[in-house]
């Protein structure tokens, strides 16, 4: 029989805990998810029905290779990013400043953001990014492009915002995650300015990945394109997506990108060679939803909110710890307990097994950090019964 062609290892953190969630429910047991990264159900009527119209259409252009452009819908690009966005960067693309670009979403860009700085030419390129904790994509891609990859130092002490003296000057390429996964934090314009200026001065590309932008709870998040349109030598670029936007648009599989043109010319190049682009009704049904449905939006949003003051409040009146309060998105992260069930925690993964083992509650641990979510109906009696109950049991000390 043959065996695996790849280095023991990798296994992915999230079907981990997928497995052993579902080991504790086939043994008759209930598991109370606040793992889960998406919204549940559909996607938001009005897109659903917006896309299902632009399925039924003959035009052939709504079903042809949308490759590096949208066809099918003209302007995609430059409308989906705008939406996200409090200032109005049609100046900059007339004369020239910036680009778009259509994307099938974020993460089969992450790799491609990556191979623009050009590793397979022969360069020494080293790549910073927000892993440590956080979504860990960038840093498998740099693994497997076999890219020097640095985790920037971002954490409870800084407020999971790095410092510009945290980058390497090996570093080609930064990463940013804002607003973050896990821990809800969000850039301000205070920070992106220093950032754009200390990239601009050293030749270094700024990417940001802004997948939850448009669920920032707070006045002063601010997203890398406001500030970066301001330096013109900045080799910058922002991504969006509709995932978590339409609801759940998880599926949907369909963004967009703006920067500077040469960073966006370069990760087109290497995406026209490799990929036909988005499905153009997907594309049309999360357009027409935002355009004309952002009460809906706004109303998910505000739910979010609700349950992570909600969440906190019953998780630190049992003794856990925030590691800072979410500014964004629908996840809380939280300091592993010291103590748990009468026993000492070595890491966060060992607090987590012990949860979903002997109550059923069920997070995503990042080595000394463990992340809950709030898409899940949290304030449900049985929810806020179970919750209670598991913590009350664990009897944690931080």
């Amino acid at each position: 029989m043959n065996e695996s062609w790849l280095p023991r290892g990798g296994k992915n953190l999230f079907q981990e805990i997928k497995a052993m969630c579902r080991d504790r429910e086939a043994a008759g047991h209930r598991v109370w998810r606040l793992t889960i990264g998406q919204p549940p159900g559909p996607a938001l009527a009005t897109a659903r029905k917006a896309c299902s119209a632009a399925v039924l259409s003959d035009l052939e252009s709504m079903h042809e290779y949308q490759d590096n452009g949208s066809p099918g819908i003209p302007g995609f690009a430059q409308d989906f990013v705008q939406i996200h966005l409090s200032r109005n960067l049609e100046e900059f693309e007339r004369s020239g400043r910036i680009k778009f670009l259509p994307i099938p979403g974020i993460k089969p860009m992450l790799g491609l953001v990556v191979l623009s700085t050009g590793p397979f030419t022969g360069k020494e390129i080293t790549v910073a990014t927000m892993t440590d904790p956080g979504y860990p994509t960038p840093a498998d891609q740099c693994r497997y492009l076999r890219v020097a990859n640095i985790a920037l130092p971002t954490n409870t002490e800084n407020e999971f915002r790095f410092n510009l003296s945290d980058i390497d000057s090996s570093v080609k390429l930064v990463m940013t995650n804002y607003p973050h996964n896990p821990s809800g934090q969000v850039a301000t314009e205070l920070f992106w300015q220093p950032l754009c200026q200390f990239c601009s001065d050293n030749g270094i590309r700024l990417f940001n990945d802004g997948a939850y932008a448009i669920l920032s709870h707070l006045d002063d998040a601010c997203m890398l394109s406001r500030v970066a349109v301001d330096f013109p030598d900045l080799s910058w670029a922002e991504a969006f997506s509709a995932s978590k936007v339409i609801a759940n648009g998880t599926g949907w599989r369909v963004g967009a990108m703006v920067g500077s043109p040469d960073f966006i010319d370069d990760v087109a190049t290497i995406k026209g060679n490799t990929d036909s682009g988005f499905f153009a009704p997907a594309a049309i049904g999360t357009l027409r939803c935002m355009q004309e449905d952002m009460a809906s939006i706004v109303k998910n949003r505000e739910m979010y909110g609700r349950r992570i003051r909600l969440l906190t409040d019953l998780l630190m009146d049992r003794g856990m710890k925030p590691a800072v309060y979410p500014g964004a998105g629908f996840f809380t992260l939280w300091l592993a307990p010291k103590r748990a069930f009468g026993q000492k925690m070595e890491d966060a993964e060992q607090f987590n097994k012990l949860m979903i083992q002997e109550t059923g509650v069920a997070g995503v641990h990042f080595g000394r950090y463990i992340r809950y979510a709030v898409t899940s109906p949290i304030e449900e009696p049985a929810w806020v019964e179970a919750i209670v109950s598991a913590f009350d049991r664990a009897h944690v000390a931080c």
